[in-house]
């Protein structure tokens, strides 16, 4: 086991925002958390991630836990996220982005010493060509495209090295083939690493859905299971899902 909650639970201001009994992942498994706005997706990942500090529970990660460490001491654990907006820094070059990454990632006192090799560089362009941006290193980042630029955050993540891999809704604002080749990516991705991905786009949920789908409803576990079970679910079809647009998917 990866990943392991248990009663994790926060309010914000007198409101429940989260109150998750139980939550685990695997190794090399690629979990979909669906659910409305307000469901408490991102919440979880801010807690995961140590962005949020919940109210009570349980948080172990490769068997230590994580709740009351740092953002950062969570990151050298091995827990990356790619958060839904880009926030790339949009002056500077794919290759430029992607290195400043690398650098920041070794920690404040050991960037101030930092110098760039061979086996960097490799690896960079490595990255690159996995995402599909090998012939875009040279271009400033503000000139991608929103996919490209959704591509460059989840290589900053990949360089890391990180074992559970926190992605908030990839596929927002793509075109249908940066969404297909998104799904392709982050399926190729579970094979070296554990995978969470908060989506809206129940086809690109369907791409990439393996073993069991979450569905959070005001914070609370609703269910899990396959991605045929969720989306034929009576409760999932109420609370969001919606009858005229499953009738839409079948």
């Amino acid at each position: 086991m990866l990943l392991n909650v248990k009663n994790l639970h926060v309010s914000f201001g007198g409101v429940k925002a989260l109150n998750l009994s139980a939550f685990n992942i695997q190794q090399n498994e690629l979990r979909v958390i669906i659910g409305p706005n307000g469901a408490g997706k991102s919440t979880f990942m801010d807690i995961l991630c140590g962005k949020t500090k919940p109210n009570g529970g349980d948080v172990t990660f490769n068997g230590e836990e994580i709740l009351g460490k740092k953002e950062v001491r969570i990151a050298q654990m091995g827990i990356g996220r790619k958060f839904q907006k880009p926030s790339v820094f949009p002056s500077l070059s794919v290759f430029d982005n992607m290195l400043l990454s690398v650098r920041m990632h070794k920690g404040l006192l050991t960037s101030m010493f930092f110098k760039m090799n061979t086996e960097i560089k490799d690896r960079i362009e490595s990255v690159a060509e996995m995402v599909g941006l090998g012939k875009h290193l040279e271009l400033l980042a503000g000139n991608l495209s929103h996919g490209q630029k959704q591509w460059l955050e989840i290589a900053i993540v990949i360089l890391q090295d990180p074992k559970l891999m926190l992605i908030d809704e990839p596929a927002a604002g793509m075109s249908d083939e940066e969404t297909y080749k998104t799904g392709e990516l982050l399926t190729n991705l579970s094979k070296k690493h554990s995978v969470i991905v908060i989506e809206h786009d129940m086809g690109f949920v369907k791409q990439i859905a393996q073993n069991l789908v979450t569905v959070l409803v005001r914070g609370q576990l609703l269910m899990e299971g396959s991605f045929d079970q969720v989306r034929n679910d009576e409760r999932v079809i109420d609370s969001y899902l919606g009858r005229a647009n499953t009738a839409l998917e079948k």
